[in-house]
Order: C-alpha cells, then structure tokens, then sequence
C-alpha cells in the first residue's frame, strides 16, 4: 500500500509543478483535467477493484505527459522544440506522444479489465478488442477536442495543437492504434506476470 501512496504523492507533485506559470491556465485545465478525474476514480474504486502496480505506473506517466502538455501546450513543448530545429521537422511532435501514450496507457487498462473481470474469455478476441477499444477512446476524445474547438474559437487553438496540419487528427488516432498495438506486443507477458502476483496476493 505504501507504494500507492508514492504514486499519488508524484501525482500531486506533477499537477502542481505543472500549474506553476503555465502557458495559459484554460489550456492547462483542459490538458490535466482527465487525469484529475482519472485518479478521482481509481480512488473511489481501489477498494472495490485494485489494478496491478504495473498498471498505476503506467497511469501515472500518462498523467505526467498531460501535465507537461498542459504547462507548455503540445505545440510548445522546449524538447520537442530543440527535436524539431535539430531534425527539420516542420512541426513540434510532443502531441503524438501524448496520442501514442493516449492508446499504450488505456490498453494497459483495458486488457486488465477484460482478463479480470473475464469479459473477454477467448484469448484470440482479447488484443483485438483492446485495440477496438483504444481506438473509439482515441475517436471520442477527438469529438471532445471538436466540440471546445466549436464552442471555445480561437481560444482552444493550444489544445488543438494541430499546428495547421490537415491530417492531425487522422494522425492522433493512427497514433493511438499503434500506441495500443505496441503494448499489445511489448508488454502483454509482463502483465500477465503482474495479474498473476496480485491475484496470489489478494486470494
């Protein structure tokens, strides 16, 4: 349990630092606000049903991307600045990372809940469906993103981050997929190692 509450303690350090001087504080509540709600409901719901240690790592460091994306916005990220002069890229990249981590991190998740709670018995089923799954949060936070788009103007450019490239939304869920798709391949073992532990533990 000790080590949950670390866990938490960076998260609290990381949406304070973050908060310090951000770049503006509407993008910055838009950018951290999933994770305040995030650890709100694994809060409410450790009792009830405890992820794996692996998996709340995880969380965290997506929570970390946002919090920095939230700071400098995705398009100002210095380090993907400093990549984009060094490299000639034409546009800042930090918000790939942040839709790649947007289908690693929920895959992590998905596929935990789906092998706990047995919602997906055959194992031929179970890295498709997570993918699928991946996919339609990618989708759906892009429809969030169209909605303050519409409803914000100008003023939600920085959460945009689209950098007046066409594609970026095509991008951010192709991103996504491959994100989810990468966990899948990279990662599956050791969570099935984790699942393991923590049954054992808990039993």
């Amino acid at each position: 349990m000790k080590k949950h509450y670390i866990l938490i303690l960076l998260f609290v350090v990381g949406l304070v630092v973050s908060a310090i001087h951000p770049h503006d504080y509407f993008t910055w509540f838009l950018e951290v606000f999933p994770a305040i709600i995030g650890i709100i409901v694994l809060s409410f719901t450790f009792k009830t049903f405890q992820f794996t240690f692996l998996t709340y790592s995880f969380i965290l460091v997506h929570c970390y991307i946002l919090f920095i994306g939230g700071h400098y916005t995705y398009a100002e990220v210095p380090l993907f600045d400093w990549i984009k002069d060094t490299f000639h890229q034409s546009r800042n990249n930090y918000d790939k990372v942040g839709h790649f981590a947007q289908g690693f991190i929920p895959a992590i998740i998905i596929r935990e809940l789906f092998i706990r709670k047995e919602i997906v018995k055959p194992k031929a089923w179970l890295a498709f469906l997570t993918v699928c799954v991946c996919l339609a949060i990618s989708a759906f936070y892009e429809f969030l993103e169209w909605g303050v788009a519409i409803s914000s103007g100008q003023s939600a450019d920085a959460f945009l981050g689209t950098q007046g490239y066409v594609w970026d939304t095509q991008s951010d869920m192709l991103y996504a997929t491959i994100g989810a798709s990468c966990m899948l391949v990279f990662l599956s073992n050791t969570q099935n190692k984790a699942i393991e532990k923590l049954k054992m533990k808990l039993n």
